[in-house]
């Protein structure tokens, strides 16, 4: 029974730190393009809905610590987008483009191939040109706001150093209490302690399609499925990636017209719920996943509560604590963008086209760096039919059969 606590615990704290962590980015997405408070709340409790059940179904489904959350480089995606061409509604409609994008995916293997086929290089610049803005946000408010900055990074210094996996969830505390001290006495009394649920009616704009839908969907799955199915291959699970794509693709368009953007595998925290710690057995794991997913529906819950402490704050102090948050993000998708010689040029390209926010025919940045570094790779670094090599692994992977754990041992693991 202790083991099975333990278990469920890792879950629940997994699923602390990953919506602590994050969700002041979500929030932030959402209203950048175009979402009032309510709609962004009714968004954030939708997504922890999405997440909730897909973990659930998939823990049960397959017996693996398969964990769920939603697309943080795809909120920070929205931010840099900012309003678009038909306000939220047609946001919206990009959201559930972009869910049925990823279905597409799990039922037939092109998709997965031509996000493969991506240069790696190309797709780190793309990432980390779109949360560079967020990244910058803690030096912003450190100047501008210092009686409430300077506390939340020194908190999120000091932890980094000593507990890294509560830096972010012990600074958005450290917010909560400037904000306390520094803000108006009764600014929660009036929160909203029930869910708010809004339903948005999409509309299609086109631009918006190419501006949202498509690169929101290659941030997913480049900096989120992907290295989901990293992680757990680290501690010898191999999902079946399919059916994962299908289940988080369909979890994406439901939580969609109530505001949610994306729904996806876990990168980062699916490490507090695959490794050792969570249980000794590695087939019963995937009860802590489970727990995940009880744990975000409850946390959905305050989403009300967590729209009403964002309007409170500055917005450069929740901008501030997001960008904390997507600083790792930003050093391993640098790194990743111009670690090999080879493509480096394109990187470069594909980082300053989409870090400049610069908006062409009404479509954003992210996708015009995308366009402008595979032009430059394939300018500067075209190949003679000989020379070429494999792109990518990933297509392999995707292919190998699933199961329920990897029969050789991870680092063996190719």
């Amino acid at each position: 029974m202790g083991v099975r606590v333990r278990a469920v615990m890792a879950g629940l704290v997994s699923a602390v730190v990953g919506y602590a962590s994050s969700f002041t980015v979500v929030l932030a997405g959402l209203r950048a393009v175009g979402a009032t408070p309510g709609q962004a709340a009714s968004g954030l409790f939708a997504l922890c809905c999405g997440i909730g059940a897909a973990a659930v179904l998939l823990g049960l489904r397959y017996r693996m610590p398969i964990s769920i959350a939603w697309s943080t480089p795809g909120a920070a995606l929205l931010v840099a987008t900012g309003p678009v061409p038909g306000g939220f509604p047609a946001a919206v409609g990009a959201f559930i483009v972009c869910a049925g994008l990823i279905v597409l995916a799990g039922l037939s293997p092109w998709p997965a191939r031509a996000i493969a086929a991506i240069p790696r290089p190309i797709a780190g610049a793309m990432l980390a040109g779109v949360i560079l803005s967020l990244c910058t946000a803690p030096v912003r408010a450190v100047v501008d706001i210092p009686l409430l900055a300077v506390p939340v990074v020194l908190t999120w210094a000091v932890l980094q150093r000593y507990l890294r996996q509560w830096a972010v969830p012990g600074a958005l505390v450290a917010a909560v209490v400037a904000i306390a001290v520094h803000g108006p006495g009764n600014g929660l009394s009036g929160a909203a302690l029930r869910p708010s649920v809004e339903l948005t009616t999409p509309t299609l704009n086109p631009s918006v399609v190419v501006s949202i839908a498509i690169p929101l969907f290659l941030v997913t799955m480049a900096a989120q499925n992907v290295p989901g199915m990293a992680v757990m291959a680290t501690y010898g699970y191999v999902p079946p990636l399919r059916p994962v794509l299908v289940a988080t693709g369909l979890a994406s368009a439901a939580a969609a017209p109530f505001g949610g953007h994306a729904v996806n595998l876990a990168a980062i925290t699916a490490a507090l719920t695959a490794g050792p710690d969570t249980h000794p057995d590695p087939g019963r794991r995937w009860i802590a996943t489970v727990a995940l997913g009880a744990g975000q529906l409850t946390l959905g819950l305050g989403a009300g509560l967590a729209m009403a402490l964002v309007l409170l704050s500055p917005p450069v102090l929740v901008t501030a604590v997001a960008g904390l948050a997507l600083l790792s993000a930003l050093g391993s998708s640098l790194a990743g963008a111009v670690t090999e010689p080879e493509g480096r040029e394109a990187a470069v390209v594909t980082f300053v086209v989409t870090a400049s926010g610069t908006t062409i025919l009404g479509i954003g940045a992210a996708f015009w760096g995308l366009i402008a570094g595979g032009l430059t790779a394939l300018l500067l670094h075209r190949r003679r039919p000989w020379e070429q090599q494999p792109s990518s692994t990933a297509e392999a992977g995707a292919e190998r059969p699933a199961g329920r754990v990897a029969g050789m041992p991870a680092d063996q693991q190719s």
